[in-house]
């Protein structure tokens, strides 16, 4: 911590702590007016303490002013900026002219690296505390391996770094217990903000970044850490922040394996720019109760226990924004938010990336798979994408092949699974996943005592593999593993095919454009954005082999539904495709939803995937969006009210996917309001009850569907059972019947 002592005629002294991009006050009184000047004298920004005499400041705005709730901040997130590294004084105004000045302290930057002495600190087994750069203490949890089946130390060992509790020393992450089970040492350390750690809790702000880079390196100094290279691990939040802590660059991290992760914060609470009322919003108001005071129950069990450094470290929870508030009012993508988006920063990891997620992932989405083609500097990539669930990336069918890349990049050794640990895996898999299953073979075995040469092979594998139709081969319907797969390159295939079908009268999709122009209607369905189809929120519901859902349907007149012509030939679809639609709104505002379903030939509709829009957002985003991807800017310079009763062309993007479309299949493709085919995002659209839009299709206001089609696929021939396909629900597909404009 780097305290600012008051000049002579101050009769109170303030602490400052400057941290990275950030500057936190204590000990003012309470609704004291705070000054933040740069040391040369300019003015940035005026913060009032809380209740408690506390403050924050993260964002400045681009002309000075007084900060006095989250609607200011909205306001300073639009226009201005983070605040600048750099030194700067505080002016107390509370006790009118003139001001007590404090400081000054230098705000550091995420490159601004203390001296790596600062890192020899002491980590031993059990729950315990590191310094970060700025002096903050963040919790931590080290776990040994088991020394009897694995042998004394030094041991590979790995770090889950989040908001969660993988310091929590009562209840190890599932990460964390398999890593350990397989040989490695664990750490886990709960973020600033969070659990027992101190500081002001931030979504993937920059310090967050930093005080990850402070994590790898501490550990990195224990003696029982081989090679002196820790890895990262971690499933959903801390895999994202493994993205984020890579990007800064630690010299001693090893390899990180981020699974199920997102690409932007904002793009996942505003798909398409229309509010994410369900996953996203819930996660969001999580995160916010668990870092109040508390606020995980366990951190008060060791604060209740004697744990001082805990309740020290818990006096400023009151400066934690609201975060699903904060995020709820941004309704444009801002540039301030551009250092929490995870694709912009990839491009910076030198490291062994694994990375694995499912299309139909019910939490994060599959965005992430529009970022694979970023990770251009990072020396080997592993990249394994399937159908399925959010905790699929630890489940039987992808644990070998995680372990097998530890072992490589973290273990440097390789990969084989003691015999103990495979004979007791089944039963473990039965307790957690609901159904019995066996550890994949070890590849290597044969190479166990010729390191160079496995890894040699390993290596030169292709870096994209893509599982299909996994939940169809267990004796379980419905439990992971896949039918099939492809090696590839790189996702999506650079020889995919844009393959276009035409909306067409008769709720057709056509490969020829209609010779006349016509429309159809569909009416808003205001009902549809709070109906998602997962009837449980629970995480652990989604390891099993089947889910309780209730996929609902539009009332006909509340869609625009096409379907092709029973396939002749088989349709790969590898990717992101979109529909180029033709509108004419019966709104000032409206979000559109396209759902692509496969209708089967023994009368299953299969879900594959959705893509959302709001067309008051104009732009496409240039350098994101071809002719098959699409993304927007989502700027606020870049929206505009639509005219009702006036055509307009935009394109929707769907969500990344790979599915094969047999012989005897149709495509079907739905345009509906925002709502009803996702199993936990919900949707709070600008719905209004009876109004309708209109939907071209031919002549001037020709619309279609465009998909990535792949031909290099070999596969079964026959359809997998509708019932077992995971995370892909099915239902009796019932005829289409639109209402003709």
């Amino acid at each position: 911590m780097i305290t600012a002592v008051p000049d002579d005629h101050a009769p109170t002294t303030l602490t400052l702590q400057a941290g990275v991009e950030t500057l936190t006050v204590t000990g003012a009184r309470p609704g004291a007016h705070l000054e933040v000047r740069e040391a040369a004298g300019r003015s940035v920004v005026t913060v009032v303490a809380d209740a408690k005499g506390h403050a924050h400041v993260s964002f400045v705005p681009e002309s000075p002013r007084v900060v006095t709730d989250l609607e200011d901040l909205v306001e300073i997130v639009g226009s201005g900026e983070t605040l600048a590294p750099g030194e700067y004084v505080v002016h107390d105004h509370s006790s009118g002219a003139p001001p007590r000045v404090h400081g000054p302290v230098r705000v550091l930057a995420v490159e601004d690296v203390p001296d790596p002495g600062e890192y020899d600190q002491v980590l031993d087994a059990g729950f315990g505390y590191l310094r970060t750069r700025d002096g903050t203490l963040l919790s931590a949890m080290v776990r040994f391996p088991d020394e009897g089946l694995y042998g004394p130390p030094p041991w590979p060992t790995v770090v889950e770094y989040s908001g969660y509790g993988p310091s929590n020393p009562a209840v190890a992450s599932p990460g964390q217990l398999l890593a350990n089970l397989l040989g490695f040492a664990t750490v886990g350390v709960n973020m600033r903000g969070t659990g027992c750690s101190g500081g002001v809790f931030d979504v993937f702000s920059p310090a967050q970044a930093a005080d990850g880079y402070d994590v790898v390196e501490t550990v990195a100094r224990q003696p029982w850490v081989l090679h002196g290279r820790p890895g990262m691990v971690g499933l959903s939040y801390p895999g994202i922040s493994q993205l984020f802590v890579a990007a800064t660059a630690p010299p001693s991290l090893a390899a990180i394996t981020p699974l199920s992760v997102i690409d932007d914060l904002w793009r996942q609470q505003w798909p398409g720019g229309t509010y994410n009322s369900g996953f996203t919003r819930a996660w969001l108001a999580q995160r916010d109760a668990e870092t109040k005071v508390g606020g995980m129950a366990w951190d008060q069990a060791r604060i209740d226990a004697g744990d001082e450094v805990a309740a020290a470290n818990q006096a400023i929870r009151s400066l934690t924004l609201d975060f699903e508030r904060f995020g709820r009012a941004l309704q444009d993508f801002r540039p301030a938010l551009g250092a929490r988006r995870v694709a912009d920063l990839v491009h910076r990891i030198r490291v062994p990336v694994y990375l694995s997620g499912s299309w139909q992932d019910e939490q994060t989405g599959s965005r992430f798979a529009m970022m694979l083609e970023r990770f251009q500097a990072a020396p080997h990539v592993v990249f394994t994408l399937f159908n399925g669930h959010h905790p699929d990336g630890f489940s039987p069918m992808m644990a070998t092949r995680w372990f097998e890349f530890l072992s490589f990049h973290v273990a440097r050794r390789v990969p084989v699974v003691p015999d103990l640990v495979r004979a007791v895996a089944p039963a473990a898999f039965a307790e957690h996943f609901g159904y019995t299953a066996t550890l994949e073979a070890d590849r290597f075995a044969h190479l166990v005592d010729d390191f160079p040469t496995a890894l040699a092979r390993y290596q030169a594998e292709p870096p994209v593999r893509v599982l299909f139709e996994s939940g169809t081969v267990a004796d379980v319907p419905g439990a992971p593993g896949h039918r099939y797969e492809v090696q590839l390159g790189a996702f999506p295939p650079p020889d995919v095919v844009p393959t276009r079908w035409w909306l067409a009268p008769g709720a057709a999709l056509a490969t020829e454009p209609p010779a006349t122009e016509g429309a159809d209607r569909y009416r808003d369905d205001p009902d549809a954005g709070d109906e998602s189809y997962a009837l449980t929120d629970h995480f652990d519901d989604f390891l099993q082999p089947s889910v309780p859902l209730e996929w609902t349907r539009f009332a006909d007149e509340c869609t625009a539904a096409y379907e092709t012509e029973p396939l002749a030939e088989a349709v790969t679809v590898m990717g992101q495709g979109h529909v180029e639609l033709w509108l004419c709104p019966g709104s000032a505002d409206t979000s559109v939803q396209a759902t692509l379903t496969e209708v089967r030939p023994d009368g299953r509709e299969l879900r594959v995937q959705s893509g959302w829009h709001r067309p008051v957002h104009r732009r496409e985003d240039e350098e994101r969006s071809d002719h098959l991807r699409v993304d927007y800017t989502f700027a606020p310079e870049d929206r505009e009210a639509l005219v009702p009763g006036s055509w307009l062309r935009f394109r929707i993007p769907f969500m990344p996917v790979a599915h094969v479309f047999r012989p005897g299949s149709r495509l079907r493709l739905t345009l509906s309001t925002p709502g009803r085919d996702q199993p936990f995002w919900c949707f709070d659209n600008p719905a209004e009850d009876g109004v309708s839009h209109l939907v071209g299709r031919g002549g001037a206001h020709a619309s279609s569907l465009v998909l990535p089609a792949w031909a290099g696929l070999e596969h079964p021939e026959d359809h997998p059972d509708a019932d077992a396909v995971r995370g892909q629900p099915s239902r009796p597909a019932h005829p289409l019947r639109n209402v003709e404009a």
